[in-house]
């Protein structure tokens, strides 16, 4: 495994400076280059790792391969829902937490800043677009990510909680480091400010979920298609990214969330 470690880390060296975010690539663009590397390379769905069908570089989750069941299969009008049958790019820093710093977010939200080229550098950022089955996309929205001091589960066997009325998401833990190290991304390679509760979360989601090599193989292959690498993923040693004093507890039972 340490061997193989290596190889991978080698091959990182060599490709590109880290944070260098000087290719701007729209969202269309990144989503087009995202889905051809998908389908390439055979990833699975972000929250419910479920297998993904692909034709034209249009995704469908398979639900038998992961026991997703739709929270609402059909729409108010009672046609088939269909957000439940596609795959789309979500961001895992949404647009609204990485934009709303800008002047054009608050004159005129996300359609103002496509004139933005920092807001389009971000928004096509291929490392914060992740495979999601539409329906969570839509229902995650931009609501925080946290932990949830109680768990239901809506999306049948897909461990992805949602509380509408605390807008706060819950991620299965095999994915919080990964989500950790790319809002440690964002933030440095964007100057976008993380609150010291952020920080917290993500310090502890990313010390509780080690980076694993399918993390680094995925941002070798975004690396390859135009993409930065994160540098977050190559570390022997984890680092602290937060002030010596702590807030919060680890062990504290209330609901902790991140912004």
């Amino acid at each position: 495994m340490r061997l193989f470690f290596n190889v991978f880390f080698i091959a990182f060296l060599s490709i590109s400076p880290a944070f260098s975010a000087d290719k701007a690539l729209s969202f269309s663009q990144a989503k087009r280059l995202l889905s051809e590397n998908a389908h390439r390379n055979n990833l699975r769905t972000f929250y419910c790792d479920c297998e993904i069908t692909w034709k034209n570089n249009k995704g469908s989750p398979e639900p038998s391969s992961c026991g997703y069941s739709p929270r609402k299969p059909t729409t108010k009008s009672g046609r088939i829902n269909r957000r439940t049958h596609r795959v789309e790019w979500e961001h895992v820093m949404p647009a609204y937490r990485f934009s709303k710093h800008l002047s054009c977010w608050a004159d005129g939200g996300r359609k103002l800043c496509r004139k933005d080229p920092t807001f389009n550098l971000m928004e096509g950022d291929l490392n914060n677009l992740v495979p999601t089955i539409g329906e969570l996309n839509g229902d995650r929205s931009n609501y925080k990510f946290g932990v949830l001091s109680s768990e239901k589960r809506a999306y049948g066997r897909c461990d992805f909680e949602i509380s509408f009325k605390e807008r706060i998401v819950e991620p299965k833990e095999s994915i919080r480091g990964d989500i950790a190290r790319i809002y440690f991304y964002m933030r440095d390679t964007y100057k976008v400010s993380l609150d010291q509760s952020t920080l917290e979360l993500m310090n502890d989601w990313d010390k509780a979920d080690p980076v694993s090599i399918e993390e680094i193989k995925h941002n070798i292959n975004v690396i390859k298609i135009g993409g930065n690498k994160n540098i977050y993923l190559y570390r022997d040693q984890l680092e602290t990214h937060l002030p010596k004093t702590s807030a919060l507890s680890k062990n504290s039972t209330q609901t902790k969330s991140l912004d």
